[in-house]
């Protein structure tokens, strides 16, 4: 169900309370939550996610993406959320794509190369083409 981007990050379409539970029970120590509320009438509201994965120890981060594009305050809210997680993290989304790609731009900026992160995503069945300049806008010289 969730799928390995890097050795600590891994990515899942919208998941539920079960997904929450899942998590814990596989190790995730920080859930993030890529997909804005109300985007879809069925989907969990992240308020009631949050309540259940802080009562099951995890660290929860809502980091609402929009189909408008990614922002340097996303950019660096996902990498503050990495950088306080002491295991695995799990970030979702709808079909797990935006997550992936702002994992993608957030990997680009501490330094990864725009490559390596292309191959890593391709491994996991994501396509990061669509932020490919983005990456390499931020990727050091």
């Amino acid at each position: 169900m969730f799928t390995p981007l890097d050795t600590h990050v891994f990515v899942a379409p919208q998941i539920d309370a079960d997904g929450i539970r899942q998590a814990a029970m596989q190790g995730i120590v920080s859930v993030i939550n890529n997909r804005p509320d109300g985007e879809q009438s069925t989907q969990p509201e992240s308020g009631a996610l949050e309540r259940l994965a802080t009562s099951l120890g995890l660290a929860y981060h809502y980091i609402p993406v929009t189909h408008a594009g990614f922002s340097a305050l996303q950019i660096e809210q996902l990498i503050v959320a990495l950088g306080q997680a002491e295991g695995p993290v799990l970030a979702f989304c709808r079909s797990g794509t935006r997550s992936t790609l702002l994992w993608a731009l957030a990997r680009a900026k501490l330094g990864d190369s725009p490559d390596a992160i292309t191959e890593k995503a391709a491994v996991a069945g994501y396509d990061v083409s669509p932020v490919r300049a983005m990456m390499d806008m931020l990727a050091p010289r």
